[in-house]
């Protein structure tokens, strides 16, 4: 990934990256070509020296019966958003600005394992619902449903675990813009309802 130094993301970054709720593009080199599937995941900081993404395919899935080819990736992608010139306080003061993107990403290298085994799929299932249903109010709960239905769900999933070896990360959030113009485009975004971006740039903010 091209990273120019100021716009790389520190461990911060990326743990509070591969923390959140969210989808990924997991993406494998067989011998069937390039094979790619958007899965969410749960990141178990304790496996490794790296940590783990946590994810399942559906059995039918060919994706994880080919086997890999060397590391397997998973892009991660933060919030991202358009930026405007017209919120920079620069372009009034010399007009040499043109419109940019805003993002955070990471490449996330590693051995893919895989778990065909009922308890690990029922853990994983289990805390990725978790992370995503704790913001509710009335949260839903593996528990919820029927347990012979939750069995058969199971059984038609195969576990997926990226055991990973190394990340590279990039977080860019207007860090190479004057203070004014970033004051713009965190008031900008904030207006357009971006607000996740807003707070992005916000906290990649140089002291």
């Amino acid at each position: 990934m091209y990273t120019p130094a100021h716009f790389e993301a520190g461990p911060g970054a990326i743990s509070d990256l591969l923390a959140r709720p969210a989808a990924a593009n997991l993406v494998t080199m067989t011998s069937q070509g390039l094979l790619a599937t958007l899965l969410p995941f749960v990141f178990d900081p304790s496996v490794g020296d790296h940590g783990a993404l946590h994810t399942h395919l559906a059995r039918n899935n060919a994706q994880w019966s080919e086997p890999a080819i060397g590391e397997a990736l998973v892009i991660v992608q933060g919030a991202d958003a358009y930026i405007s010139p017209s919120w920079y306080a620069s372009k009034a003061e010399h007009g040499r600005v043109v419109p940019t993107w805003n993002y955070t990403t990471a490449h996330v290298y590693g051995e893919l394992v895989i778990h065909d085994d009922p308890a690990w799929l029922a853990g994983q299932v289990r805390r990725l619902t978790g992370v995503n249903e704790a913001g509710f109010d009335h949260p839903w709960s593996v528990a919820d449903a029927p347990e012979r239905y939750i069995a058969g769900q199971l059984r038609a999933i195969i576990g997926v675990e990226l055991v990973i070896t190394r990340i590279e990360a990039k977080a860019k959030l207007s860090q190479n813009r004057p203070d004014a113009d970033i004051d713009g485009v965190v008031a900008g975004l904030a207006a357009r309802g971006q607000a996740e971006s807003a707070a992005d740039v916000e906290r990649a903010r140089q002291p």
